[in-house]
């Protein structure tokens, strides 16, 4: 919105030129959606705490321990990481971006259906929450509508290609599968973050780490020089995430204050659904969705843990894990919660340097 008001201003007020550059913006967006977050977090903890008495229901099924350290905090603390990344991002990104508006469209729309999610979770004082089938549908919903947006605004000779990582001009044309396909990238990286928020401060730390590392790739792909010199493909206009990725990295920052160990709020369905969906949405735009299963692998390996717990468990009878998603499996073993937390943590800087080195390894 600055952009768009301010910026045509520059021939009478230059200082108004700083807002050309992604770079100036993106710095306003981060301290804009972390100043929000530090502001409203202890108001939107109260507010949560006064009508979740009893706080998220805790699964009877898992570790024990949580029965006792986890009972009484408040869920929907995603509403602090949308509403500071929405309110930054509006204020500092160009709002005539296309591109924009379909991460938006993704973020909110999925924080909704999360908010939904954890609402019935709340009042209903059980974990079952909103039926998986309309969850589903709802969010296949969604990316079907960003997905076709998205193709539609993108050049036409890269609209439909799916693009590999190591390879300098391999594209498969996926013609009319790519919406299909966009759509499970954007559904999977929301239920795959989803599976991983199960410990104080795990599912943020990598999301701020995988959200930062597309801020730097949309920033490269968005700029021709860059692109053409890293040979990998330009995107016009996919630039312009690299402000809202910003801002999603302050409001990260900023819930991460509160959702330390010991947590004062979780961010529940609200902010799991819509982290996931948007860094699946800035990935389709990026034509980056293979890398994305790299940087956010730790995501993936939570879901595989998952995908081969029910199978193993369905066709033998017999568990792989001591408990799925894998963390729990770790706090079965005995591993303290920290002690995974942050060790899940270097695992995701790893695997976000080794998907950041595609750009160059070509």
């Amino acid at each position: 919105m600055l952009y768009n008001l301010l910026y045509p201003l520059a021939d009478q007020f230059p200082l108004f030129n700083l807002f050309r550059y992604i770079t100036f913006r993106t710095g306003g967006a981060v301290f804009t959606s972390l100043v929000l977050a530090f502001v409203l977090g202890p108001w939107l903890i109260d507010q949560l705490r006064a009508r979740q008495s009893e706080g998220q229901p805790i699964r009877e099924d898992g570790p024990e321990s949580h029965l006792l350290t986890k009972k009484g905090t408040p869920t929907m603390g995603g509403l602090l990481l949308l509403i500071s990344t929405c309110v930054a991002t509006l204020l500092w990104a160009d709002m005539t971006n296309p591109y924009v508006w379909a991460v938006l469209l993704v973020t909110v729309g999925y924080g909704f259906l999360g908010f939904m999610d954890d609402f019935l979770k709340v009042s209903k004082r059980n974990s079952k929450g909103l039926p998986g089938k309309v969850k589903l549908l709802g969010q296949f919903t969604i990316a079907a509508l960003a997905s076709w947006w998205i193709a539609h605004n993108t050049d036409p000779a890269l609209a439909t290609q799916l693009a590999f990582p190591f390879f300098k001009n391999l594209l498969l044309d996926l013609g009319w599968f790519f919406v299909p396909f966009a759509m499970v990238v954007m559904v999977g990286a929301s239920n795959a973050v989803n599976l991983t928020d199960g410990l104080d401060g795990l599912a943020i730390v990598p999301v701020m780490i995988a959200a930062a590392s597309f801020a730097l790739i949309t920033y490269l792909i968005g700029n021709v020089q860059f692109a053409d010199y890293l040979q990998v493909h330009y995107v016009a206009g996919a630039g312009e995430l690299t402000v809202l990725l910003g801002a999603l990295v302050g409001a990260g920052l900023g819930f991460l204050w509160f959702n330390a160990p010991p947590a004062m709020v979780f961010m529940g369905d609200t902010g799991s659904l819509a982290l996931g969906g948007a860094l699946g949405a800035v990935a389709v735009v990026t034509k980056h969705e293979l890398v994305l299963a790299i940087i956010g692998g730790l995501f993936v390996l939570e879901t595989v843990s998952v995908i081969i717990q029910v199978g193993s468990f369905k066709l033998t009878g017999k568990r792989v894990f001591r408990m799925a998603p894998l963390h729990h499996h770790f706090e079965k073993k005995g591993w303290h919660e920290p002690t995974i937390v942050i060790r899940f943590w270097i695992i995701s800087v790893i695997l976000a340097l080794i998907g950041l080195a595609t750009l160059k390894l070509r």
